[in-house]
């Protein structure tokens, strides 16, 4: 029953993250969360922020950030960025995952979701049916629906850990 919140792969940060492992496996695609995956709530880019787009867009990939988020916040991130954005998402509902996909031209095979929240970002991704990424906070700072939030994922996050350590495949 957890299953359907577990990500497909885990790592410390979206800055760490194998890019160029998930293009040579066919990855076209790439899918984030805004605040506290590619910067604290709330921030615009910061420039390890640009040059990651930068970087993944040399790569090849078509990038879309996907936000609960209003318009306003969403543009003023991406407004030096310049991917796709979806904004009032509806996470964990899986239509915006799939009007992502739509705006790239990719599909469930060649897209991967990254995010940091388990029971919108990640659970949103399974329900699309597209592998994911869950990476830690980047700041402790958050909303107070979210620190709630946070306590909930503990246990999913520990039996997550325990099936990883017996050799799931990751991404």
């Amino acid at each position: 029953m957890l299953e359907k919140f577990y990500p497909t792969d885990d790592a410390d940060s979206a800055y760490q993250i194998d890019y160029e492992g998930l293009a040579r496996k066919g990855c076209r695609g790439l899918i984030f969360d805004i605040d506290n995956t590619l910067v604290p709530h709330g921030a615009p880019a910061d420039e390890r922020a640009k040059q990651l787009f930068g970087r993944l867009k040399g790569l090849g990939f078509a990038c879309c950030l996907l936000s609960n988020n209003k318009a306003g916040r969403v543009e003023m991130f991406n407004g030096e960025i310049g991917a796709y954005s979806i904004c009032k998402a509806g996470k964990p509902s899986p239509g915006g995952y799939q009007r992502a996909m739509e705006l790239m031209g990719t599909d469930k095979d060649s897209t991967v979701f990254i995010g940091d929240q388990i029971f919108t970002d990640i659970y949103g991704a399974n329900l699309a049916g597209i592998p994911s990424i869950l990476v830690k906070p980047i700041h402790p700072k958050e909303e107070i629906q979210i620190v709630l939030k946070r306590h909930l994922e503990k246990p999913i996050l520990w039996a997550y850990r325990r099936r990883k350590r017996r050799g799931r495949e990751r991404l």
